[in-house]
């Protein structure tokens, strides 16, 4: 049976993304969408990029740009490394490559540039890592940035009143657009919840691999999900972004 499975942000832990995949029997009849940030945390970030570089040849493959994935992009295309990157994971990421030769660092510089800034699917279903601000929908975003670091969508979504109709006058205009959307970037961490979270027709798939959380796989249709364990427990001699 062919399913479609959104995978939240892994940000370098490879033995967590494992995991998932194990548990949740993933085979190559599976369409996998990535909701971004692969990189910049635990030690493995770009073993993650050649593993789904590999894993895009087997299956279908959908790559979401996070907004680390940019920052490495930035880093790969002109050894740009600001510390606000270096001091949020990219420090690790950058270690990851110190033995890659020159046609290997292309190679992932080109599947960086080909991830998507969002995707939406035949059942209109949104695939976005952070959100975005206009009414009209990404298509009609001023900013791209806001693709990978808006908080807005998800921030109006854990206020709204649950007694708000679709029908009223201050239902957000932007929800309506599609049927369902899927996230990542904000860490249900931050509610004191460590599985995926949904708030009015948002699903929050970021459930903290960056921390102290665990890495989340989902099956959109069903919204049956699997979790890796949590990452500390993964990487016993390493801090991630929990420093």
């Amino acid at each position: 049976m062919k399913r479609t499975l959104a995978i939240g942000d892994i940000h370098g832990g490879f033995k967590a993304l494992m995991q998932v995949l194990v548990r949740a029997h993933v085979t190559e009849n599976d369409t996998l969408i990535f909701l971004g940030d692969y990189v910049d945390g635990w030690s493995e970030s770009s073993q993650i990029i050649r593993f789904l570089m590999e894993l895009s040849q087997r299956q279908e493959c959908i790559f979401i740009k996070g907004n680390h994935d940019a920052w490495t992009e930035d880093w790969l295309s002109f050894e740009n490394a600001p510390d606000v990157w270096l001091q949020n994971g990219g420090k690790s990421t950058v270690e990851s490559y110190s033995d890659y030769s020159l046609e290997d660092l292309e190679k992932h510089l080109e599947f960086f540039q080909k991830m998507k800034n969002y995707y939406v699917d035949e059942e209109n279903r949104l695939f976005i890592h952070a959100g975005y601000s206009s009414m009209h929908g990404p298509e009609k975003e001023v900013y791209s940035s806001n693709y990978r670091w808006d908080r807005t969508l998800w921030e109006t979504a854990v206020a709204m009143d649950k007694k708000l109709a679709k029908n009223s006058e201050l239902y957000p205009k932007r929800f309506l657009l599609f049927n369902e959307i899927f996230i990542g970037h904000t860490p249900t961490l931050h509610l004191g919840i460590t599985k995926p979270v949904n708030k009015a027709n948002i699903w929050n798939l970021d459930t903290g691999a960056a921390f102290t959380g665990s890495l989340t796989m989902m099956d959109v249709n069903t919204k049956q999900f699997w979790q890796s364990d949590p990452l500390p427990s993964l990487y016993l001699d390493e801090k991630g972004r929990n420093n």
